[in-house]
């Protein structure tokens, strides 16, 4: 069996724990939209994918009906339909294991996994089951806490959760810009995202920036 890289476990935990740590303002945010803690921890144990979750109960939160709920959670999951297509054939898992891997191809995985691609599949695969599961288990646990301490949590902004899961983006991100002309993309792709903010639905306008990636390669 491959050996897994020092480097691969300390990304695929750093990013695991920090995203996992969010959990705990999901969790507060289900008991506060009138869920109860049990509804809310399966919420995050079946579905599993935390802008979609966070989607959902924003929408429940101002009053829309559930139909609408469901409608805005798909929407922003479709994503991780497209990064299966890119992480199928590198994982190459069959059986129950392929829906183990389905569960937990979400945005953290798949970063992580394609951020080791330098350093052969191997590196790859592990990247992506280290920080799928570890991205599972912390966020489970934090959703947990958070349900139970909602009222005493206050405002996640204030314990800076809201910006730990841009951070580690960042840092997965910043390794890959190896060149101009992807420093430009990248550049190009969050000031698109932050013109559409006010005009698209909450958690739309990162999708969105699906635009800019297809120009520019197009344009190559």
């Amino acid at each position: 069996m491959p050996r897994v890289s020092r480097r691969t476990v300390r990304d695929a935990l750093s990013v695991a724990l920090t995203v996992g740590a969010y959990g705990v303002a999901f969790g507060a945010a289900g008991v506060a939209a009138g869920f109860s803690v049990l509804q809310t921890c399966l919420f995050s144990l079946v579905t599993f994918t935390g802008a979609s979750q966070f989607a959902a109960v924003g929408v429940v939160a101002s009053g829309g009906a559930g139909v609408s709920a469901i409608v805005a959670a798909s929407l922003l999951s479709t994503r991780n339909a497209l990064y299966s297509l890119q992480m199928a054939p590198v994982l190459e898992v069959s059986g129950w294991r392929r829906l183990v891997a389905a569960h937990v191809t979400i945005d953290e995985s798949t970063n992580v996994a394609l951020a080791q691609s330098s350093h052969g599949p191997d590196a790859v695969r592990h990247g992506f089951w280290l920080t799928g599961l570890g991205v599972f288990l912390f966020w489970n646990v934090f959703t947990l806490l958070g349900a139970l301490g909602a009222r005493s949590l206050g405002n996640p902004a204030a314990w800076g959760l809201d910006a730990a899961v841009p951070a580690a983006f960042l840092g997965l991100l910043w390794g890959r810009l190896t060149d101009a002309r992807l420093r430009v993309v990248a550049l190009v792709a969050a000031v698109f995202s932050l013109l559409a903010t006010p005009i698209l639905p909450s958690g739309t306008p990162i999708i969105a920036t699906v635009v800019v990636a297809i120009v520019a390669g197009w344009r190559a």
